[in-house]
């Protein structure tokens, strides 16, 4: 699959098989985030892995629409540090590298965003000077799956300015 494809071809999935997801297959998605570019090469980031069933069901409890994470055979948390303004950006790079990697390998993925970062950040044991940007869950998608009917894109000249807004 070619970068191209890749991007036009995935989408969220929030359904997922118990199969659990092969070590080798685990490594390469937490491989493709940790190659991700960074401020500076600073990469302030930490990944933290979630494959216990109760942990993924408290976690979800910490945002509005996380729900996803209670039938994933994993989730991976991507945490940054309070003293990084960037890490935001850096992250979100982050979790695109995770997500196209994991869709190339057949694994379906969908971002939690916590609308309760302390709870997020006290499920997981994140110390007080770092913060929960979010959760990717990872999975088999199920055999009936299917993805929600999306609305399509605005066109380019809807969202893109020339040289100035």
């Amino acid at each position: 699959m070619n970068v191209k494809d890749a991007i036009r071809t995935r989408h969220a999935v929030r359904q997922f098989r118990p199969d659990p997801i092969p070590d080798e297959v685990l490594e390469a998605i937490l491989n493709a985030g940790r190659r991700s570019q960074s401020s500076k090469n600073r990469q302030w980031w930490q990944f933290i892995v979630i494959k216990d069933r109760e942990r993924l069901k408290a976690l979800s409890t910490a945002g509005d629409f996380a729900q996803h994470l209670i039938g994933a055979p994993l989730a991976i948390a991507l945490v940054g540090t309070q003293e990084n303004p960037w890490n935001a950006f850096d992250l979100g790079q982050v979790a695109a590298l995770m997500q196209l990697e994991a869709h190339e390998l057949g694994i379906g993925s969908c971002i939690a965003n916590f609308h309760r970062p302390d709870e997020a950040r006290a499920i997981l044991g994140v110390p007080a000077d770092h913060y929960v940007m979010g959760a990717i869950s990872f999975g088999y998608p199920a055999s009936d799956y299917k993805p929600s009917k999306m609305g399509g894109r605005k066109p380019l000249d809807e969202v893109v300015h020339w040289e100035k807004w």
